[in-house]
């Protein structure tokens, strides 16, 4: 084959195999958003007993193998496992996720925000002194011990849902301990969680690892069991409450999402606190990765971003 014979066939099977990638991308991104089943069953609820017909075969945070007996205790006090009437009985929700980065700082879509049918936020994220921003509307917000606010109060709305995201065993024993005002076992965390909490019995969920599980196999393609002691990636609080919003609203859009560039380690990471991209540095989490799925998301348009971004 000559020199030049050899170039054109290089250059022809460069062309099929990105066209093949290109094309089993295309495929695979539809055939996730296909699957999304518009579940409106988000929460644990005591009713379910699950584990007693589908043992699951996963602990936390993707199934609750090991955790039943928590469960059950945790899931005896919270008796309402269900969404606000006005929310569920919608014919179209429009949801969106405020995340926490420095992109919606100085964006000015408070008033914007407020008007979605439902508003999801994140952790312990502020909302007084930020509402020009970020709004003060707040449906529900997803958290885990170390990232609870003592007196959810102070950001919420009465009614606001507070839905633990149990990534691990001890999250769920935390809250089993604030909702029987137990011994507190400080042990198990990377930081200590409110040994008071201020919750609302009535407002607190616990969120179905089955949407932990999904985001992390399906979304993100990650290991769900990490090889070689590697350490696990789990997702975000952010990438989850985009899917879980996927599966329950019509309409999802999203703000706040974005970290600066990593090699920018002095970078402010969210529109609060003085957080950089160095406390970033021993995160569980792939944000590259969950940057790439949110693109992704972005580029079938499953999600609408309000602000510029990168």
């Amino acid at each position: 084959m000559s020199h030049k014979a050899a170039k054109t066939w290089c250059l022809r099977f460069f062309v099929i195999a990105l066209f093949l990638v290109s094309f089993v991308t295309y495929y695979c991104s539809h055939a996730f958003l296909q699957s999304i089943s518009r579940q409106t069953k988000l929460f644990l609820k005591l009713e379910d007993f699950f584990w007693r017909e589908h043992l699951s075969k996963l602990a936390l945070p993707y199934g609750i193998k090991g955790s039943e007996l928590l469960l059950l205790k945790v899931l005896a006090i919270i008796a309402n496992s269900k969404m606000p009437a006005n929310i569920e009985n919608l014919d179209c929700r429009t949801c969106v996720v405020i995340g926490n980065g420095f992109a919606i700082k100085n964006s000015s879509l408070g008033s914007a925000i407020n008007k979605y049918d439902m508003v999801i936020r994140l952790n312990d994220a502020p909302v007084r002194g930020y509402e020009e921003d970020v709004g003060n509307k707040t449906t529900m917000r997803m958290f885990y011990p170390e990232s609870a606010s003592y007196n959810p109060s102070l950001h919420n709305h009465p009614s606001t849902l507070m839905v633990l995201v149990p990534f691990k065993q001890q999250d769920l024993r935390w809250l089993k301990e604030i909702l029987y005002d137990e011994k507190r076992v400080r042990k198990g965390f990377w930081r200590p969680p409110p040994q008071i909490w201020l919750g609302e019995t009535s407002n607190i969920r616990v969120l179905d690892p089955h949407f932990i599980h999904q985001t992390a196999d399906r979304l993100l393609q990650i290991p769900l069991i990490p090889k070689n002691k590697q350490l696990p990636a789990h997702p975000t609080t952010g990438i989850l409450a985009v899917f879980v919003a996927l599966n329950y609203c019509d309409v999802v859009h999203i703000a706040g999402f974005g970290y600066p560039v990593a090699n920018n380690q002095k970078h402010p990471i969210h529109y609060y606190g003085y957080d950089t991209m160095k406390s970033m540095k021993d995160s569980y989490h792939d944000l590259n990765q969950e940057a790439e799925a949110l693109k992704r998301l972005e580029d079938l348009g499953a999600i609408l971003y309000l602000h510029p971004h990168t």
